[in-house]
């Protein structure tokens, strides 16, 4: 129940309804503390050595702490492993975000045994390419798409929206990289005058944006956006919307696993057509594959 998302204090109206004990809600909240061990074993075990795919993202809590309550970023990192099947493989809080914490982050993968990521997808994640550049050099950085136009969104008026929308369809959609910044250059000669901040924010993190056009449509659509990260933080959030602050960080770790663990029981499957991608892969980076450890 707990796992669910209902509270200690409905959790114990629900026992004394149906069963006519009292337990208080003190006391279901230390048997659920049972759990932390398990929390800790999980968030420090052992990884597979090689990544094909990583997609991080974050999400938002209220915390309370020191009588007060604070914002609290939970960053959660979902691998596709060589067998193309989905894990989370960290779950992190932090109150900040910078080159620092990311370094952090991925120097703990590090110990857990991960070797090499081909390719991590973010959604423009303040100084993660400054520490995946430090920890792991070969790594391609894949800025979210989805993302990226929502931000230009920003800058941009309601009545301009649609037309814009349309005109970077090109960039994305395009057949190769020099054809997408073609029409990027296109785009920014069009809208750079009257909405300069969006379409600069194109140019500046082209490098990172265009990362996908080295792979063909399968791949592509595996990596443009983050959206397998988002799918599973919908059906945290379906779970945890209902919740005011929680009472401790640790209290929020707990239900996070708990969630996270009932979640994952469906991942049993690999990624849709991962023979293919895996060949592909296996014709961009070679050995650094390293198929005989588990493809």
């Amino acid at each position: 129940m707990y796992a669910k998302g209902m509270s200690t204090r409905a959790i114990s109206d629900f026992i004394r309804e149906m069963y006519a004990m009292e337990i208080s809600a003190t006391e279901i909240s230390r048997i659920t503390e049972s759990v932390m061990p398990a929390v800790n074993e999980w968030r420090s075990r052992p990884l597979e050595a090689v990544y094909p795919f990583v997609f991080l993202d974050c999400m938002h809590y209220k915390v309370r702490q020191n009588g007060t309550v604070e914002s609290r970023a939970i960053y959660n990192i979902l691998g596709i492993g060589m067998d193309g099947r989905k894990e989370l493989i960290g779950l992190y809080s932090s109150e900040n975000k910078g080159a620092k914490f990311w370094l952090s982050v991925l120097t703990d993968l590090k110990q857990r045994g991960v070797e090499d990521i081909l390719i991590a997808c973010i959604d423009g994640l303040k100084g993660f390419p400054e520490a995946i550049e430090a920890i792991f050099p070969k790594t391609k950085v894949q800025l979210c798409i989805v993302h990226q136009i929502r931000s230009s969104m920003r800058y941009v008026t309601e009545k301009d929206k649609k037309a814009v929308i349309e005109d970077l369809k090109p960039i994305y959609k395009a057949v190769n990289e020099e054809m997408g910044y073609e029409k990027l250059l296109v785009f920014e000669e069009k809208w750079g005058k009257k909405y300069p901040i969006a379409a600069k924010s194109w140019l500046d993190n082209w490098i990172n944006l265009s990362t996908f056009f080295e792979y063909d449509e399968q791949v592509r659509k595996t990596i443009y956006t983050t959206n397998p990260i988002e799918g599973m933080h919908r059906q945290i959030r379906k779970i945890t919307k209902s919740k005011g602050a929680f009472s401790s960080e640790q209290a929020l770790m707990k239900l996070m696993f708990l969630i996270i663990k009932d979640i994952s029981k469906k991942w049993t499957m690999p990624v849709h057509n991962w023979g293919l991608t895996i060949s592909q892969l296996y014709i961009k980076f070679g050995d650094r594959l390293k198929l005989d450890r588990g493809f």
